[in-house]
């Protein structure tokens, strides 16, 4: 009898649940009222499911507290969400440039799988039919919403986002460029930070955290800076004085056993040159710090207004960027590049009741994994598409062991894959590097060349993707175009 009862209480309430989702949420809330049980509402369903907050940053690269890449950088509230949950140490990009970056953690799928390798490829034309990871959470009754810079901003997805709030425009100098070229330029801006496009993208997913919302959400903020222009207001420049400027590590003749086409993408005659010969090194460095702590300071914002709200306690954080940045070393500017500081990014996640406070993960992920994990915590199926794996194995036992080197792709069949000791790269036409990470964390000595490397090369070419795809068409003809952003 107690098991016939037992049936028909779950028939019921799984009926009630079934209604619900079939009316599409016609009523905030609704009650199940079943004989000798508690009361459920829909608001108690949504409530087990957690939210997700969603942050992107623009060009971040290891110059953070918690990453130590440069001494004496001011982020304390990228500081403090690491010390929230697990900092993921060994994190790196699928692709050192946006476009092709982000469609891939948002896709869940590798550049060398679509065939999205720069920054002028529309990717929907060529994954029609691909469910994006915020198409993903709408299907599976979440309230989605997204501010910034998510997708690369020519390559928006109208179609990933029930609402949407666009990047929003910052002032900029009048005589613009001041001490680079085009938009390879730095200066402060004379206006307050409430002007500055990423304090209202900020604003408007602060905002989003101060409503009361039916269903749980996933609110997507995309952080701008420190992406080229570095204008960014006085104040956060002047705390970091050019005397106390420290510049990048750099070897002499870094370049020299590096292959034709590893120089050729470096570009040493290029914006590097450039910088040496206008004595700009010093205030390039402090033009992207300032605006690095600027970019931490609306991070900081967001951080503060989910804290106060009624979802704190309940909401996934998930902060990420879409890939490192170069300020000199081997002789190169931007990103777009196969090496450690083009390829390293920041990840944090902070799962309530799962990750540890203030756990580091020297584990390689990849920004592959972001996708498959996200749907993991949440509870929502696996897409046997996903080329990607859950990390929350890592989350929840972050010194446990893990084979899954990251791999990362710029331009067809150039590939980096990283282990926690190694970095193989292999450009298509059959050359390459390899630098040991125990004796060479700077990737100074290219040991590809060397006999007794030959057993460690073969292993870690197994990780090498097996499928090239054709670049996909380009929405600009100039090729040379390709690294302007």
């Amino acid at each position: 009898m107690k098991k016939t009862i037992s049936i028909r209480v779950h028939y019921r309430l799984l009926t009630s649940i079934v209604l619900f989702i079939i009316t599409g949420g016609l009523f905030t809330s609704f009650i199940c009222r079943i004989p000798g049980h508690a009361i459920v509402t829909t608001n108690e369903i949504n409530a087990a499911k957690p939210n997700v907050l969603f942050i992107s940053v623009d060009d971040l690269n290891d110059w953070i507290g918690v990453l130590g890449g440069y001494p004496g950088v001011q982020t304390p509230n990228l500081d403090r969400l690491a010390r929230r949950g697990v900092n993921f140490t060994r994190a790196y990009c699928s692709a050192p440039a946006c476009n092709p970056s982000r469609t891939s953690l948002l896709t869940g799928l590798k550049p060398s799988s679509t065939g999205i390798y720069n920054n002028y490829q529309p990717w929907r034309p060529v994954l029609p039919d691909a469910v994006t990871l915020p198409q993903y959470f709408t299907a599976n009754g979440y309230e989605v919403a997204g501010s910034g810079k998510i997708f690369h901003n020519s390559y928006n997805d109208p179609t990933s986002w029930p609402v949407f709030y666009p990047v929003q425009t910052s002032p900029e100098p009048t005589n613009k460029p001041v001490f680079g070229k085009g938009h390879f330029d730095w200066h402060p801006v004379a206006v307050k930070d409430e002007q500055m496009g990423d304090y209202k993208n900020a604003q408007w997913g602060i905002d989003f955290l101060g409503k009361e919302h039916g269903k749980p959400f996933f609110l997507a903020v995309g952080i701008t800076r420190p992406h080229l222009p570095w204008y960014v207001p006085q104040h956060y420049f002047d705390r970091y004085p050019l005397s106390k400027i420290v510049l990048p590590q750099v070897k002499e003749n870094d370049l020299a056993d590096v292959p034709a086409i590893g120089v050729k993408i470096a570009k040493p005659q290029g914006d590097h040159q450039f910088v040496l010969e206008h004595k700009q090194w010093e205030k390039a460095v402090q033009g992207y710090l300032a605006s690095i702590t600027f970019a931490d300071a609306q991070i900081g914002r967001l951080l503060d207004a989910l804290e106060r709200s009624a979802f704190a306690k309940n909401t996934i954080i998930v902060l990420w960027s879409d890939h490192g940045w170069h300020l000199g070393e081997k002789q190169h500017w931007r990103k777009f590049a196969l090496w450690e500081e083009a390829t390293r990014v920041p990840l944090m996640v902070v799962v309530p009741g799962m990750t540890t406070p203030n756990t580091t993960c020297e584990r390689t992920v990849s920004l592959l994994d972001v996708y498959p994990t996200l749907a993991d915590l949440c509870g929502l199926p696996a897409k046997p598409e996903w080329e990607g794996v859950s990390i929350t194995p890592l989350l929840k036992n972050p010194t446990r062991q893990w084979n899954h080197p990251a791999i990362t792709t710029h331009g067809r069949s150039n590939h980096a894959v990283r282990t926690e000791r190694w970095r193989y790269i292999r450009y298509s036409d059959g050359t390459e590097e390899l630098y040991d990470h125990q004796t060479d964390p700077m990737e100074w000595n290219n040991l590809a060349s060397k006999g007794e490397f030959t057993a460690i090369k073969k292993d870690l070419m197994q990780w090498l993707p097996k499928k090239n795809a054709p670049t996909a068409p380009m929405a600009k003809k100039d090729l040379n175009a390709i690294d302007s952003e």
